[in-house]
């Protein structure tokens, strides 16, 4: 256990489960003892969009679909005119 309770899972556990960086895990107290669940892709997906919306990264409401298509449009027009990022 270190100093933020951060824990380590070691290599030959995490590939027997397949988890891997990123990957989202329930942590549940069963008879004294500590499980970790791997959540699935969409669990992860909704975790990744309930962040988003903690950290004001959303967009609308839309009244209707065409509304939000219109948005999406334009936006992603906005993005492509940006100059492009290079690696340094």
């Amino acid at each position: 256990m270190k100093n933020k309770f951060q824990v380590v899972i070691p290599q030959r556990v995490r590939e027997q489960v397949g988890v891997a960086i990123g990957d989202v895990l329930e942590a549940r107290a069963v008879n004294g003892k500590i499980i970790f669940e791997p959540k699935s892709i969409v669990d992860r997906g909704i975790a990744e969009g309930l962040e988003d919306i903690r950290n004001g990264r959303v967009h609308g409401p839309y009244r209707s679909t065409k509304e939000a298509m219109k948005a999406f449009q334009d936006r992603t027009a906005a993005l492509s005119k940006r100059p492009k990022r290079t690696a340094s």
